[in-house]
């Protein structure tokens, strides 16, 4: 069926304004190929003014007239999302979701008048600047070229990997999805000390977030562990080896962990 936008967005948060941004900036969509609703008008006014695509509050309308239908809303809101557009949707769709904790088979069960070809994945802010991560995992009845043309969405904003195992997407969640949330904390947590010691707001700033950026380059573009770059940077006796000291008398590696680990089984529960 000939439809007027190759994809539909239903939901214009930050998630879906990183996936447009990606798509236009590689070229892998003209802009008159991407529809985007929302209930709220500011956010379709910043969709429309920022990458000048069409944009409306029907969801019925989006899902008539789209051949991809992207699901980026909050999870708590998918039924309801879905119950006023199931009659709507064709065998022909490929439903794309980015909802946390939200199962392939959740939305299939919802959507029992078809076999519907649902590919859930889940990404990460940083594909706003071209370096997000996305897990991809493709549910029963989702073809082969449904998830290349899942991938290849989230490859224009960064990389994406096929996971296998479905159950693996709650742990895709809490290291990569809600991963960069951890590192900017531990960032602010630098800077405040570069304050203490001395240092202005601006100096601790680009101080932290440089180092950062450069010790990501690194674990990517040396295919060293991060356990081995941290072991060259460390000294015996040093001021490293003093702050590592530090991390595990005060247990900072297993809270870590356990954060980590309190994500995943946050995703798990928001799919129960």
């Amino acid at each position: 069926m000939h439809t007027q936008y190759e994809i539909g967005i239903v939901g214009s948060g930050n998630a879906a304004e990183g996936i447009v941004h990606g798509l236009l900036r590689n070229s892998v969509l003209l802009d008159d190929r991407i529809i985007a609703a929302d209930p709220n008008e500011a956010r379709r006014s910043a969709f429309r003014e920022r990458f000048n695509i069409t944009v409306t509050d029907d969801n019925r309308h989006l899902v008539k007239e789209s051949y991809i239908l992207l699901l980026a809303v909050k999870p708590q809101n998918h039924r309801d999302v879905l119950a006023n557009v199931r009659d709507l949707v064709r065998e022909d769709h490929v439903i794309v979701s980015i909802m946390a904790g939200v199962s392939t088979k959740s939305i299939e069960d919802q959507l029992d008048h078809i076999k519907a070809r649902v590919v859930r994945v889940m990404p990460n802010l940083p594909m706003h600047v071209g370096a997000g991560m996305a897990g991809v995992h493709p549910g029963q009845y989702a073809q082969e070229a449904d998830l290349l043309r899942a991938q290849r969405i989230f490859d224009a904003g960064g990389k994406s990997m096929h996971i296998e195992e479905e159950p693996l997407m709650d742990a895709v969640t809490a290291v990569s999805g809600s991963g960069p949330a951890y590192f900017y904390f531990f960032t602010e947590a630098v800077i405040e000390a570069g304050r203490r010691a001395g240092l202005s707001e601006q100096q601790a700033s680009l101080l932290a977030k440089q180092s950062c950026l450069g010790a990501a380059k690194m674990m990517i573009e040396t295919n060293d562990t991060p356990e081995t770059l941290r072991r060259k940077v460390m000294s015996p006796g040093g001021t490293t080896e003093a702050a590592v000291d530090s991390f595990k008398k005060n247990k900072v590696f297993e809270h870590l962990v356990e954060a980590a680990l309190a994500a995943f089984e946050r995703s798990r529960q928001l799919g129960s």
